[in-house]
């Protein structure tokens, strides 16, 4: 896929919108339209990479993905968070931080088909929660 063709570049790009939590100079963190639980949030670097294992400076990646996930578990009352980096439903590096709540109805293993769409309104309110947790 080229870089000019994906929707995570043009998410870093401003060019489609998106509800973020987080940005720095290489990563953007952002609400997932489709969660499979309430506050699961996508994080990604910046620059094009396929794999999570391509990004250079990985160690920071997952540095960032914990401030999240600490922040969502504050924020958001979570249990706990698993860590999701499967990457074959877009070609752009992606860790998918899903909290986790007791009786989510998932069990020991995340349920992908209880993804559903997730209003705007809905992602901004719950980006919220996230961004003012300390």
């Amino acid at each position: 896929m080229a870089e000019s063709d994906c929707i995570f570049c043009k998410i870093t790009k401003d060019e489609l919108p998106s509800t973020k939590v987080y940005g720095d100079k290489d990563f953007i963190a952002f609400m997932d339209i489709r969660p499979i639980n309430k506050g699961q949030v996508l994080v990604i670097p910046r620059r094009h990479y396929r794999w999570v294992w391509d990004v250079p400076n990985r160690g920071e990646y997952w540095e960032v993905a914990n401030r999240v996930a600490e922040k969502m578990l504050k924020g958001l009352n979570a249990d706990h968070v698993s860590f999701v980096t499967l990457g074959h439903e877009v070609s752009h590096a992606h860790i998918w931080i899903v909290p986790r709540y007791a009786g989510d109805g998932h069990g020991g293993f995340l349920d992908w088909d209880k993804a559903h769409e997730a209003s705007r309104e809905q992602l901004e309110e719950i980006a919220e929660l996230i961004k003012k947790a300390k």
